[in-house]
């Protein structure tokens, strides 16, 4: 059975910690396709390679790196995603693993707007800048302030690109985790999810 649930939202606000859990909770492959645009970004760094042809080169190895999770690699997946011809190049991978036979989970910005608008599940997972730079400080550290700002900028450039912007698809269930446990945002999420394959076994 096919069966697809997009996850998308800014940085640190959750979606991958409750993209991995429903994966596993519901057994469905998982696809973090932010690590996509890590890898190219630094992959074009650390080559001296084009963004595109980084992408273009992509290979399972590169997600592999050890440096994804740094806020250098953040920032750089953000720069080389709002090329378009990266993401043109990233679109037939993640369209392929949405409809991989068992159902599958991504998570990323344009999930549910772009790449599977189709997507039985569509979740956007939100939380205010402040508690998103908290939660990205206490997992890497640095001056609290700068992270804020990171993040700010970074959300400025997801939302304000041209090609693919950061919003919510008009057919998603918001999920803020400001106030939220880990626990209560996957219960949220999981909810969505047993209501909608529920309908389609019936």
């Amino acid at each position: 059975m096919k069966f697809t649930v997009a996850i998308d939202g800014p940085a640190a606000a959750g979606k991958g910690t409750i993209s991995r859990a429903v994966a596993e909770r519901f057994g469905l492959a998982h696809l973090d396709t932010g690590a996509l645009y890590r890898a190219v970004g630094m992959k074009s760094e650390t080559e001296g390679l084009e963004p595109i042809a980084a992408a273009k080169a992509l290979c399972p190895e590169d997600l592999e790196r050890d440096d994804l999770r740094t806020m250098e690699a953040g920032q750089a997946a953000s720069i080389v995603a709002a090329i378009p011809e990266v993401r043109a190049a990233l679109v037939a991978f993640q369209r392929d693993f949405a409809v991989r036979e068992g159902g599958a989970v991504l998570d990323g910005r344009d999930i549910g707007t772009v790449i599977c608008p189709q997507a039985e599940v569509k979740l956007f997972v939100t939380a205010s800048p402040e508690v998103r730079a908290h939660r990205r400080w206490l997992e890497l550290g640095g001056d609290e302030a700068d992270v804020l700002e990171q993040v700010r900028e970074r959300d400025a450039r997801d939302m304000g690109r041209a090609d693919s912007p950061l919003r919510p698809a008009v057919d998603a269930l918001v999920i803020d985790t400001s106030e939220l446990s880990i626990e209560e945002a996957v219960a949220r999420a999981a909810d969505q999810i047993e209501a909608r394959r529920a309908g389609d076994l019936d």
